[in-house]
C-alpha cells in the first residue's frame, strides 16, 4: 500500500522574504508570482514603453521594471520560458542568468531569437522565469591528486547514450 502524497503549499510554510522594488516603468504590470503551488519559477514580464522587434539571429536586452535585494547566500536564476522557446525559438541567451545578492539594479533579460522570423516583444509579455535559489560559497583545498571513481576523468558522453 502506498502512502498518499501530502497536499502542501509553498505558501503554508515559512517563506524567505525578498525585498522587491517595482520601478516607475513597471506601473500596471503583473509582479512575479508563482502560477501554481508547486512552481519553481515566477514569470517576468517586459516593462517596455513600446514594442521591440528581435530579428532572426538577433538579441535584445529587455527591462522588467524590477529591482530587488536578495538575502545573503541566495541568487536569482533567470531562465527561458519553454513556450517561447518551442513556438518561436526565443530563449534567454546566458541561461541561466545569475543575479547576485548584492546587485541592486534593474533586472533585465537578454533574449535571443533563434527562430527564422522576427519576434515582437510587447509590454507586459511574459519573457522569462526567475527561480530564487540558495547557494554556498566554497573554500578551495589544494591537493596533489583526487580520489579514484568508476567514471574517472570521462566526460562528454563517456557514460553512454
Amino acid at each position: 500500500m502506498t502512502s498518499p502524497i501530502p497536499k502542501t503549499s509553498p505558501h503554508s510554510e515559512a517563506q524567505t522574504k525578498v525585498l522587491l522594488q517595482p520601478l516607475e516603468h513597471a506601473v500596471g504590470l503583473k509582479l512575479p508570482t508563482y502560477e501554481t503551488t508547486q512552481s519553481a519559477g515566477m514569470d517576468l514580464t517586459a516593462a517596455l514603453e513600446e514594442a521591440v522587434e528581435i530579428g532572426a539571429g538577433e538579441r535584445a536586452l529587455i527591462p522588467t521594471g524590477l529591482a530587488m535585494a536578495l538575502p545573503a547566500n541566495y541568487e536569482a536564476q533567470i531562465r527561458p520560458r519553454s513556450g517561447l522557446a518551442l513556438k518561436y525559438g526565443v530563449t534567454v541567451l546566458n541561461s541561466p542568468g545569475t543575479i547576485d545578492a548584492d546587485y541592486r539594479g534593474e533586472i533585465k533579460v537578454i533574449l535571443v531569437n533563434h527562430g527564422h522570423e522576427p519576434f515582437v516583444v510587447e509590454r507586459g509579455m511574459r519573457i522569462a522565469q526567475m527561480v530564487i535559489a540558495r547557494f554556498e560559497q566554497v573554500e578551495w583545498d589544494i591537493v596533489e591528486s583526487l580520489d579514484e571513481t568508476d567514471r574517472g576523468a570521462g566526460g562528454f558522453g563517456s557514460t553512454g547514450t
